[in-house]
């Protein structure tokens, strides 16, 4: 009777659907990876070591939680076996949570495997700027930073401030980096202008106002990349780091600007005390915003994503964040939407990053 009202694949069944995500290469090349971590001078150059580890930790994410789902679907196969055996319809409550748990998770494993992009499992740089607005676009900038920061904090990502330019109410712009497997797949639909509606709290009159936020999303690379940097190519500038950072910060030209002359694209970076260091993370900066700048030269059909070549305002927002006279975030691509703005403040962005994947991938097809 339990059976009639519950179906769970067989093992034959899902033993065909593991068979598509075939781990067998994964795991032998995960083997030699591990033996070289044995070796005595592995941790002699810690940088490679660090690199190596992170591969290790990439390939096991290719078929560790497949595995995983599949015990889960022989303890429910078993479940549901015992309670039939049995007539325990007592069962049932619990035999439901565990199909809904089972449906979650492969759905969220389904959307995983769609990151297979050139650079998706590489962490990422993230910049916010504030569109045209005064004070309403710097308040609608920072609320952003705060967004993503409780994302990357729920997701266990590291996320560290590069370089921050402040204005009364909030951020003009803001240089981040997001560090974690998959980071840039994840955030890369991210990239564009987002739009803001509200009851504003700096009018004094409480009408509704209307502001602009642009993010733009690139790779974080492990190693050196095909991108050609000459000195003569670039104006660099040091100056003194503003905001937090104590005395020393803000006595002395720590802060390093690139600019590269022929395309314009800014790279600036002040988290550190040393100038050698900031210089070092603003050239990683530069590099991977020309690296994608080229990218979507080559690529035309894609340049529309390129959120810094449109302007912050009318017209070419991804998504919209409406406060007032409802309560709605909805996504202009993909058309997903969410009536709970505060939890998408909060950081929930996961249903919008997986239905953005989703839609790339059906759209590439």
């Amino acid at each position: 009777m339990i059976g009639n009202r519950y179906s769970i694949p067989s093992q034959g069944t899902y033993s065909r659907f593991g068979g598509g995500f075939d781990s067998s290469a994964l795991k032998d090349e995960v083997r030699k990876l591990e033996t070289m971590t044995a070796q005595p001078k592995f941790w002699d150059n810690p940088e490679r070591a660090e690199k190596t580890m992170a591969r290790i930790r990439r390939m096991r994410s290719g078929y560790e939680p497949w595995e995983g789902l599949i015990r889960e679907l022989e303890d429910a196969q078993t479940l549901l076996s015992l309670a039939e055996e049995a007539g325990e319809e007592g069962m049932e409550a619990e035999l439901r949570r565990a199909i809904e748990n089972l449906a979650e998770s492969y759905e969220r494993l389904k959307t995983l495997r769609l990151l297979g992009g050139e650079h998706d499992s590489a962490s990422a740089f993230v910049t916010i700027h504030a569109g045209a607005g005064g004070t309403e676009a710097c308040d609608w900038a920072s609320m952003l930073y705060r967004m993503y920061g409780r994302w990357a904090d729920a997701r266990g990502f590291k996320m560290t401030m590069l370089d921050i330019q402040e204005a009364d109410g909030g951020i003009k712009s803001v240089d981040i980096q997001v560090d974690g497997d998959f980071a840039h797949g994840l955030l890369r639909g991210e990239g564009g202008i987002h739009r803001l509606v509200r009851i504003s709290p700096f009018d004094a009159a409480k009408r509704r106002h209307t502001s602009f936020a642009s993010v733009y999303v690139s790779p974080v690379f492990e190693d050196n990349i095909e991108v050609e940097v000459r000195n003569e190519d670039i104006r660099v500038d040091t100056y003194r780091a503003s905001g937090a950072g104590g005395q020393h910060v803000n006595k002395t030209s720590s802060a390093v600007r690139m600019t590269h002359l022929e395309t314009g694209i800014v790279a600036q970076c002040q988290n550190e005390r040393s100038q050698l260091k900031n210089r070092a993370t603003a050239m990683r900066v530069l590099k991977s915003r020309l690296y994608e700048y080229y990218r979507q030269k080559r690529d035309e059909e894609r340049a529309s994503t390129a959120a810094k070549k449109k302007d912050i305002g009318w017209g070419n927002q991804i998504r919209s964040y409406v406060f007032h006279p409802y309560a709605m975030v909805k996504d202009l691509r993909t058309r997903h939407e969410s009536g709970n703005v505060q939890a998408v403040m909060d950081g929930n962005l996961d249903p919008f990053i997986e239905s953005y994947l989703r839609w790339r991938s059906s759209d590439a097809g």
